[in-house]
């Protein structure tokens, strides 16, 4: 493949999907194809014209069946052909799920269908069944907050452009307001988004907190994040900090011991939002984890300095690998050098939710749930 000219290159993949995932004629395909090819690589066309035609032998099963190795004997190397993943994220994602093919297969499957648009309806703001009404929407299965687009731009919805919804996956919408929800004992307003950008999170606990008496301070580190979370939270009780989340203490706007409820939406992968992001699996590489899980330990160990003793801290990642999940919050829990206690995150989420595990933290999944694969695990300082 590396010796294709890569003009050439990328007009042969948009054939290959046109005649085996579209219902495009394949001479159609083959002849708008070749054009395209004549056109960026005028030396390629007879090969283009040629590789195409055998493509079109055989419709996506049977190549699969031809070219993907046995899944008895190579299970990950299968699946990972079979729905065009790199094959360390199938490893990751099966490992996640305790290794259950049929599971895995699932939510691969999930990951390469075109997923709806959620909207959040901020809470004292606009209610979620006026907001179905007036998109043509439904409720969310499992946020309070949720509404499903059926279609259309979100950004011309009247009730997002005038701030009383955002868009905001399900799965978001779910471990900011667990954090909120969770029992406190104590003072409770003073709320912590220790990486905020672009502000969806920070939207939905700003607007929580106007409720409830509180104030959000929103930090994020690039100055244009900064300002997406300023815009996002207009008339909202936030304070938008752009500094680094991890100068706890060094920062004079962020003192520690002085926070009742922190969320640290670390950065991550992006594993859990494949579905979204499509093209971002085969530009994430493992090379990517180490930088990320050091960050990630970092962050979540400046959240518990800067949380009161009794407060409570919600670490969450849009990714379901092991290692930016319960081995950071494992290893940023044992070197912080406070008592840390994990609280179970399941009675958080709305009752009869399936397919939480067993607790403490929660895992969500495209298949089960049908949000992104957001992990949540809160944990109260001693």
């Amino acid at each position: 493949m590396a010796r294709i000219d890569p003009p050439a290159r990328d007009a042969l993949r948009i054939g290959a999907y046109q005649l085996l995932h579209t219902r495009v004629p394949p001479h159609a395909a083959v002849s708008s194809t070749v054009d395209l090819v004549r056109s960026v690589a005028p030396g390629a066309a007879g090969f283009a014209n040629a590789v195409l035609r055998e493509v079109s032998t055989r419709d996506i099963d049977a190549w699969v069946a031809k070219l993907a190795p046995p899944i008895e004997t190579d299970p990950v190397g299968h699946l990972a052909l079979a729905y065009s993943h790199p094959q360390w994220i199938v490893r990751a994602f099966s490992e996640a799920l305790d290794g259950d093919l049929g599971e895995t297969a699932r939510l691969l499957i999930e990951d390469n269908e075109r997923p709806p648009v959620h909207l959040c309806a901020r809470p004292g703001l606009i209610d979620p069944i006026e907001l179905a009404d007036q998109v043509g929407g439904a409720p969310g299965a499992f946020s309070p907050y949720a509404v499903y687009l059926p279609g259309g731009a979100p950004g011309d919805v009247p009730a997002v452009v005038d701030g009383r919804a955002h868009v905001q996956d399900e799965g978001s919408q779910l471990v900011a307001a667990a954090l909120a929800d969770a029992p406190l004992d104590g003072p409770d307003g003073r709320w912590l988004d220790l990486c905020a950008g672009p502000g969806g999170k920070a939207g939905l606990l700003g607007a929580l907190a106007a409720q409830r008496g509180a104030r959000l301070t929103a930090v994020e580190v690039a100055e244009h994040r900064a300002r997406l979370v300023s815009q996002a939270t207009r008339g909202l009780p936030v304070t938008v900090v752009a500094t680094d989340g991890r100068e706890v203490g060094a920062d004079p706007k962020l003192p520690e011991g002085h926070f009742d409820r922190v969320l640290v939406d670390a950065p991550c992968t992006g594993l859990g939002s494949l579905r979204r992001r499509p093209e971002s699996r085969w530009r994430r590489q493992p090379s990517d984890l180490p930088p990320l899980t050091r960050l990630q330990r970092e962050l979540l160990g400046a959240a518990l300095r800067a949380v009161r003793p009794g407060g409570l801290v919600a670490y969450v990642t849009c990714s379901p690998h092991t290692v930016e999940t319960h081995v950071t919050v494992t290893e940023a829990a044992r070197r912080s050098g406070v008592s840390v206690d994990f609280v179970d995150a399941r009675p958080l989420l709305p009752a009869g939710m399936p397919g939480l595990g067993d607790g403490p933290t929660v895992q969500l999944w495209p298949h089960r749930h049908g949000t992104d694969a957001m992990f949540l695990a809160v944990l109260r300082k001693g």
